[in-house]
């Protein structure tokens, strides 16, 4: 066998590429030399050695870096960038850390010219939101959105298993969908190109571009419809917008929704199923592969036990009748609105429900007609119930 010649450039040792400080942890390369890039999130000065906890975002597990004094730049602070290149071994705690080798500082941080996040400080969610291009490197912010990716690849498995084809719904749309009006209405800023479009016809402003009032879409729910009539099984994971007058956090404005059509489908049941395989694999598998960072979210932020994610993976999910959930409504008396029957359910009787059933999922199905959208599925035997 002949070996081909390389040209220098191209003959780089393996110990040169960067390694992830998540790759480390889950392989345990001791004794191997590592090259590191990241920021310095805490320093610890000792008598020969400064000892640096280094963040490189694949991970909340940070990695300690042991530098000796006479190998440290000057420009290395909290929050800078830099390069480690050492030796991987395991200190007195049984920890793995770097021995530096080397330290190169990308991009210096001087905490007293402004920067909004000190070491060792935690900070009020309604602060860190004023620095909105810097909040990422939080430990909070950082592990949200890790998870994200990761329920976002969870959420494209579970359908790709069931064949489901993924559709890319327009954001730019010409339906309300929902009928509630809670649309945010789209035109060109430059007001001399709508004047140039309007035709003579005498179009309005806001009718101009697109020959039509546009919005920024609420659902793909319709774009979907469409799609499942010609392929089956379909779904969208995409942004959506809703213009509520509301400031709670059970009110976005921009929000990434999961929706799915499927033809063929005859009875509530099914449809009940396909809900919860969703959530129930979606989240077995967030918690098979990132339940370490879970714990690390939920910790950082105080998430109730109440609120267990382990709760959505236990099926079958409770099914009762909306009849059967006012029963049990009328029996309590911690309610600020009281339950009234063939009137909606608030929030608030939706999170007891929720209780009731021990935290876990429920489904509220037979409805009042009046009660849900025209397209809602009769109930055969009772044209008075929806689905």
């Amino acid at each position: 066998m002949k070996l081909l010649s390389l040209p220098y450039r191209y003959t780089l040792s393996r110990h040169l590429y960067s390694s992830s400080i998540r790759d480390i942890l889950n392989t345990q390369p001791e004794g191997c030399k590592k090259k590191l890039k990241g920021w310095a999130k805490a320093m610890r000065k000792m008598k020969e050695n400064i000892f640096v906890d280094l963040d490189d975002g694949s991970t909340h597990h940070r990695l300690q870096v042991v530098i000796p004094k006479n190998k440290i730049p000057a420009s290395l602070t909290y929050g800078c960038s830099f390069e480690a290149e050492g030796v991987l071994v395991r200190n007195p705690n049984n920890q793995l850390e770097l021995i530096a080798e080397s330290i190169n500082v990308y991009g210096s941080c001087v905490v007293q010219n402004g920067y909004p996040f000190a070491p060792r400080k935690t900070y009020h969610p309604e602060y860190v939101r004023q620095h909105l291009h810097i909040r990422p490197r939080t430990a909070t912010f950082s592990s949200l959105l890790r998870l994200r990716d990761k329920l976002s690849s969870a959420v494209r498995n579970r359908f790709a298993e069931d064949n489901f084809i993924e559709i890319n719904a327009p954001v730019l749309s010409s339906n309300d969908c929902e009928g509630a009006g809670e649309v945010f209405a789209v035109k060109p800023d430059s007001e001399n190109l709508v004047n140039e479009m309007i035709s003579k016809d005498h179009q309005s402003p806001m009718e101009a571009f697109f020959n039509g009032q546009t919005y920024l879409t609420v659902s793909g729910q319709m774009h979907l419809e469409c799609m499942a009539r010609a392929l089956t099984k379909v779904y969208t994971l995409g942004p959506t917008f809703r213009a509520e007058n509301s400031k709670s956090r059970l009110h976005l404005s921009e929000f990434y929704m999961i929706e799915a059509e499927q033809a063929f489908i005859n009875t509530t049941e099914e449809l009940l199923s396909s809900i919860e395989k969703t959530t129930s694999t979606v989240v077995k598998q967030l918690l098979e592969k990132s339940s370490d960072e879970i714990g690390h979210y939920r910790n950082t932020t105080n998430a109730s036990k109440d609120n267990d994610p382990v709760n959505m993976v236990n099926v079958p999910y409770e099914v009762i009748s909306y009849q059967k959930a006012c029963d049990v409504l009328e029996k309590q008396n911690c309610f600020k609105n009281a339950i009234i029957r063939g009137k909606p359910l608030a929030k608030e009787h939706e999170l007891f429900l929720v209780k009731y059933n021990g935290q876990k999922p429920i489904f509220v199905v037979d409805w009042p007609k009046d009660l849900k959208p025209f397209y809602t599925k009769a109930i055969p035997n009772n044209k008075s119930l929806v689905c």
